[in-house]
């Protein structure tokens, strides 16, 4: 399926592919690739780069492959990868070909062989910290290793002993012989492979020599057809040696390699390494806890997919690092769940309430609708008898300033029912009040009488109709908007980013609470049941956002 790409807002990437179709370049195809490292889970700065990669295919009729960098097996599982998947899967879109850097070990060892045998490669025996060493500074050239000249027969004897496992790790490592004396650091001899003695989850113990991303990506690009490298801009000074490599080689593809801008948004960070360090030391709940920015954690906290890429298009696509508010995120999930999410009532404190002239007996089952704006979405049954329960806020004792809520002898319309009265307040003996006791006007069902004074509406459940419910009121996980320029990111983490409320109740409704649908707790915030703590009849919920953006100040 194509779009039209007059739609769409313009950007420097879909300009450059618009040129390159119309001179011709690639022979007008265009083909990327989403190339993760299955070390971690997915985050909110790879959905941009799935929706820039993905989207790209689709708006040009091409295709996008998914491709695993496994070349690095230390830190790699198939639990990472199993998981990638279903988040490229969960945001909307499909691979056209799924590989693995690992496909292509072969290949690329046989092209080492290549570099070589044209004397533009070289065994190194110099240990990681001397190589550092020799390589210089920015305002300093490096100076060769004293193994830079070996012969090539020498060098050719010594990589495929690498190979055959001869060697410790770190004994030698393979170099790419292109200038010390460059003012580019990346291409002073850069190592293309290392010696690992490690277990690989597709490989087993096939191999012990593993190549390195810079020269791997360039290949699997050109093995794969691939027109339009579409990465971040901390690549952008390895790109001569994505060209050298390819270069040298000869190969019959040379994809063109494009840097665009990563995500950095405010209140989070985005460092695998960080974020496993959260995971490890258990200051979240795990990889998918809802406050943690990955898109596992986003779609359990109740973020939708549209909403997602909905601000991937809207934060652009450009060449310079910014970052990005976080309510820029929040408002896009607020515009999606207004209008699509189900209403429901929810009292996430109870104040229980006594209607002294309903019937002791008496269950009315109210009509009330699913969506005020959207009909067809219906309505839904909601059981009203003479005891309910309301939020202890929505009732004062000594109402402050403009309070538009319950009083002592002032009146409230209940969502989607009757006018009440409180008339008495009953208190325990601590002097906390334990329950009010209301009337209410059989007449106002639905209407409010000519010339009778309201002071606002509030939402209500049945004491004996509502379930039981665990609620989490999630926050920002950090308390600063940039954790990563703290001295230590841990000391940035907001104490307030979860509240557990263990005694909720929720309308009757809700005990048929989907996973697949989001709810506006009315007057409350978003919400959606958590997948993976609601069993066995037990019902948490989890708040995806407030109704308004509560950080913004007036």
């Amino acid at each position: 399926m194509s779009t039209n790409e007059t739609q769409l807002p313009a950007n420097f990437i879909r300009q450059i592919i618009a040129d390159d179709r119309a001179s011709n370049k690639h022979n007008g195809k265009v083909a990327t690739r989403f190339p993760p490292e299955p070390n971690g889970y997915l985050h909110i700065g790879h959905a941009k780069s799935i929706c820039l990669n993905f989207g790209t295919a689709l708006e040009n009729n091409g295709t996008c492959n998914l491709r695993f960098d496994d070349t690095n097996p230390e830190k790699e599982s198939v639990e990472f990868m199993e998981s990638i998947q279903r988040d490229v899967q969960w945001l909307g879109f499909t691979w056209d070909a799924l590989y693995h850097a690992s496909d292509y070990f072969e290949q690329l060892y046989e092209y080492a062989i290549q570099l070589i045998e044209q004397g533009q490669a070289y065994v190194d025996s110099l240990s990681a910290e001397q190589i550092r060493t020799y390589r210089g500074t920015l305002t300093e050239p490096g100076k060769e290793s004293p193994d830079r000249n070996r012969s090539i027969a020498e060098n050719l004897e010594l990589f495929k002993r690498m190979r055959a496992g001869e060697f410790a790790d770190g004994e030698y490592v393979l170099r790419a012989k292109i200038d010390m004396t460059s003012p580019n650091i990346n291409m002073r001899d850069p190592a293309i492979y290392r010696i690992r003695r490690v277990h690989h989850h597709r490989t087993g113990e096939a191999w012990c020599i593993y190549p390195m991303y810079d020269y791997t990506h360039c290949i699997s690009d050109a093995i794969e057809g691939i027109t339009h490298s579409l990465c971040t801009l901390e690549f952008e000074d390895h790109r001569p040696l994505y060209d050298w490599v390819l270069e040298q080689l000869q190969t019959p593809c040379h994809p063109q390699q494009i840097e665009f801008a990563r995500l950095q948004l405010e209140y989070t960070i985005v460092s695998k390494r960080k974020l496993n360090q959260l995971v490890t030391e258990n200051h979240v709940s795990g990889w998918d806890d809802p406050r943690m920015p990955t898109l596992a954690g986003l779609r359990r906290a109740g973020f939708t997919p549209k909403a997602i890429r909905d601000f991937c298009e809207r934060i652009g696509m450009t060449k310079q690092n910014s970052w990005i508010e976080m309510g820029v995120l929040e408002y896009c999930i607020r515009e999606d769940l207004n209008e699509n999410a189900l209403r429901a009532m929810a009292v996430l404190q109870p104040l229980r309430v006594i209607i002294t002239n309903y019937p002791d007996n008496q269950i009315e089952s109210l009509e009330i609708s699913n969506h005020p704006q959207r009909p067809e979405l219906g309505k839904r049954i909601v059981p009203f008898a003479k005891v309910i329960l309301i939020e202890q806020d929505d009732f004062a004792e000594i109402p402050p300033k403009k309070y538009k809520r319950l009083i002592l002898g002032g009146e409230v319309r209940l969502r989607g029912s009757y006018v009440i009265k409180c008339n008495e307040v009953i208190k325990d003996a601590e002097g906390n009040i334990s329950e009010l006791h209301c009337t209410y006007d059989l007449d106002t069902l639905g209407k409010n009488p000519e010339g009778r004074k309201v002071r606002g509406v509030i939402h209500w459940v049945s004491e004996q109709h509502a379930h039981a419910a665990e609620v989490r009121l999630y926050s920002r996980l950090f308390s600063v908007p940039q954790p990563d320029n703290e001295a230590n990111f841990l000391n940035a983490l907001s104490r307030d980013s979860l509240e557990v409320l263990a005694d909720c109740r929720v309308e009757a409704s809700l005990s048929n609470a989907n996973i697949d649908h989001r709810y506006q707790f009315e007057r409350t915030g978003y919400f959606c049941l958590d997948a993976i703590d609601s069993i066995n009849g037990k019902l948490v919920f989890n708040r995806t956002v407030t109704l308004r953006d509560g950080w913004v100040k007036d």
